[in-house]
């Protein structure tokens, strides 16, 4: 038998959502199974799957002991990774980094230890903020997600409560995204709000605009103000309104102003010479926006935090070059 005793990440979610994340050699199948025999049961009562964790709650599992060997890569990793963030703001419950584009945020085939969210984990385990052992079912986490080759702000949660709240505030547009992209020539309106329509085609990693709502597309709003003109390119501020995938990036190559540096949307011949290895286009700002709900993160209710422009690199590129 095995138990777990519930802790302050690990209370107010359902039984089964914990146990699919504490117990990752056990197949959803038969975790509902042994929930039903009663080989696994919650304070030594019979439980159900829906059933809603507190603090101190202590699940007992009689089940075999393979299902719970399946280790979640290497741990010692973070102690041996050598933390490198950009921290934009940082407190009890959150940080808010500057990812640099070329940046991983999350690990793949090719990254595993050298990714934001690695480096994340690493510097709290030693500042002493976080202890995978101590944990059942949560890690720090990202709340967005920028392309590797887009920089800008991320947030990332440090408790469970945070992870939640932030998930939610982004989920009600509780949280203005705002960006500095540069495009090649000058759109006709200096400002715009434009609508449209974008599907996602998965397989090729690439997205299709068009004006007219068609076959599996989702509406997307993007508002734009030109700060200034360079030479024949334009530096805009945009806000995405709606965050589908590559939304900026498609949706101005859709006007006839794509992002300089965006082979996929684009054509950046010129801008390789110039030696832009990815996209211009930087999430530089976040606002946090008037929230009536008293949560854990109610004290960021109307503040922004902001990049310093001239820390971007293609902002520099465009002072070099004039």
């Amino acid at each position: 038998m095995k138990e777990f005793v519930i802790n302050r990440n690990d209370a107010g979610q359902r039984l089964d959502k914990f146990l699919s994340k504490a117990v990752k050699g056990l197949p959803q199948s038969l975790m509902y199974k042994y929930i039903r025999t009663k080989k696994i049961k919650v304070n030594r009562q019979r439980t159900v799957q829906n059933y809603f964790l507190s603090e101190g709650d202590v699940i007992q599992l009689f089940i075999r002991d393979e299902f719970f060997d399946s280790p979640e890569g290497d741990k010692g990793a973070l102690t041996r990774i050598i933390p490198k963030l950009d921290i934009v703001y940082e407190d009890e419950n959150i940080m808010l980094l500057n990812k640099r584009p070329g940046v991983l945020v999350h690990e793949d085939s090719e990254a595993k230890e050298n990714t934001l969210i690695m480096h994340i984990k690493a510097y709290l385990v030693a500042k002493g903020e976080y202890d995978p052992d101590a944990e059942n079912s949560f890690a720090p986490a990202l709340c967005n997600r920028i392309d590797r080759n887009t920089g800008g702000i991320v947030i990332a949660a440090k408790n469970a409560e945070a992870l939640r709240v932030m998930n939610e505030k982004i989920r009600n547009n509780k949280i203005r995204k705002f960006y500095l992209c540069l495009v090649h020539g000058v759109p006709k309106k200096k400002s715009d709000t434009m609508y449209a329509y974008l599907r996602k085609d998965s397989a090729n990693n690439t997205v299709t605009v068009r004006d007219e709502k068609f076959s599996g597309a989702k509406e997307i709003i993007t508002a734009y103000n030109v700060q200034r003109t360079v030479g024949k390119d334009s530096l805009l501020e945009v806000e995405l309104i709606t965050g589908r995938t590559h939304q900026i990036r498609a949706h101005m190559a859709h006007i006839g102003h794509p992002l300089l540096g965006d082979g996929k949307y684009g054509i950046n011949r010129e801008e390789k010479q110039r030696g832009y290895k990815y996209q211009a286009l930087y999430a530089y700002k976040l606002k946090f926006l008037p929230d009536d709900s008293d949560d854990l993160l109610s004290y960021l209710t109307g503040k922004c935090f902001m990049i310093n422009k001239n820390d971007i690199w293609f902002i520099r590129d465009i002072k070099e070059n004039l």
